[in-house]
């Protein structure tokens, strides 16, 4: 018999630590992030559209700059503007960004709070300006965007976010979660093919879902090229009259669930038919003229039997669904187009969870307004350059580009006059960031 003998794990060696490593970072991915800021123009672009106070002459840094830093910040997972400052005073992020030294928290805070009204609305004109030359290289290039050239579907909706402590701004109001709990809640609208925010606006939280949506929408299409078709979607927190009025004067198609008062009854009168290839579903179409409404519209519904009510009478329960719309399809096409609005939700979590717009705040309003852009832009940015790479890359959201292509080690060495980021040999998914990296020195805007 041969005797088994069981191998004994090797002991764990004895390590000692020293902390005097020099030029390390843990934020090495921000490199291509910076690049692509450059090679867009961020800097010029904030200058040019954002009239601020210039400030003393004895500051190092102005408006601009500090925009930057908490851009950057935001991207590397910054939720704080303490945290915004630590990150952008790494060594090795700030010798490639080019800051000689950042300001601390209070002075990052100290620059924004020179924003008023004007300088909030020239802002949010960023996002059109960075977003027509990004569009524009990729159609270039190439690349399909029917948002670019012929049509584009806009998602818009709201959304809640509590806060602690009574900041300016902050009020009581529509709160699934927090029922009591003040709160601001934002407005924001979605390119539904590039994923990206194409115009959002900070608000009260006493602001109800759909207040001063005509004005959003025509802040919105002022930044499209006219020539685009315009189809907006949105939830039935935005059935108002008012609204499809103005997207029809517009020229605008659009597609919103219906909330209306006794629409139960009214559906129950509609005559139905069978859906082609969905057992058990039921559609019909009528037009529908409301109270208020100058004139009748197009409603299309489906139901699908639930069950039987207990009653006499034993009469067939149905789930409905109903919207009004100008598109031309079925019941059910309708319906399924519909559907895919869910994704909305999904992009608003990234952009206000993931990415953290709205999470730097202040006691002042318009600063955490101009903060919440910042986080906007933060987002784009990270969109552009997913949709620039393209492939699986286009897919990630921001939790998982930040986690694998920007949080990565790396050593800034120096020599021969040039300074190079060394990575590790090995890590994983190092083909898309060498993609990532690739894409923002070869990326060239017109």
């Amino acid at each position: 018999m041969h005797k088994i003998t069981q191998k004994r794990a090797s002991a764990q060696p004895k390590i000692s630590v020293e902390m005097n490593a020099k030029h390390l970072t843990v934020n090495a991915g921000l490199l291509p992030v910076l690049r692509f800021m450059d090679k867009l123009r961020l800097d010029t672009l904030v200058k040019q559209s954002v009239s601020t106070p210039p400030r003393a002459e004895n500051a190092d840094y102005q408006f601009h700059d500090a925009l930057r830093m908490v851009v950057t910040g935001q991207i590397a997972g910054a939720t704080a503007m303490t945290q915004v400052s630590k990150i952008c005073g790494d060594e090795v992020v700030a010798r490639i960004a080019g800051w000689d030294h950042v300001p601390v928290a209070t002075t990052l805070t100290r620059i924004f709070k020179a924003i008023k009204q004007r300088n909030l609305v020239e802002l949010e004109s960023l996002i059109p300006r960075m977003r027509g030359k990004v569009w524009k290289r990729l159609v270039r290039h190439g690349k399909k965007l029917a948002c670019a050239t012929h049509r584009i579907l806009i998602d818009i909706d709201s959304t809640v976010q509590g806060v602690c402590g009574a900041p300016d701004g902050a009020e009581v109001g529509y709160n699934p979660h927090k029922k009591g709990q003040k709160s601001y809640h934002p407005l924001i609208a979605f390119c539904a093919e590039t994923k990206e925010v194409l115009h959002s606006w900070y608000r009260c939280g006493s602001a109800y879902t759909s207040n001063g949506t005509v004005d959003f929408l025509k802040e919105l299409f002022a930044g499209l090229a006219k020539s685009l078709r315009k189809m907006v979607r949105a939830d039935s927190g935005f059935f108002r009259g008012d609204l499809l009025d103005y997207l029809e004067s517009a020229g605008a198609g659009y597609l919103i669930k219906v909330k209306l008062k006794g629409l139960k009854a009214l559906l129950v009168s509609q005559p139905w038919t069978p859906c082609r290839n969905f057992r058990g579903w039921e559609e019909t179409v009528f037009e529908h003229q409301c109270t208020s409404w100058s004139k009748k519209r197009r409603f299309v519904a489906v139901r699908r039997q639930t069950g039987i009510s207990q009653d006499l009478f034993r009469t067939p329960e149905y789930d409905y669904f109903c919207y009004v719309t100008t598109e031309a399809g079925s019941p059910m096409a309708v319906h399924r187009q519909y559907g895919q609005r869910a994704t909305c939700e999904t992009w608003i979590e990234e952009c206000k969870s993931q990415m953290g717009a709205g999470r730097i705040r202040t006691d002042d309003f318009l600063v955490n307004s101009a903060l919440f852009q910042c986080g906007v832009i933060a987002y784009n940015l990270l969109k552009w350059m997913a949709l620039a790479v393209g492939g699986t890359l286009g897919r990630w959201e921001v939790k998982s580009i930040r986690l694998w292509l920007i949080h990565v080690a790396g050593k800034l060495t120096s020599g021969s006059r040039q300074q190079v980021l060394k990575l590790p040999r090995s890590f994983l998914y190092q083909a898309q960031w060498q993609a990532w990296d690739r894409m923002s020195q070869e990326i060239v805007f017109a």
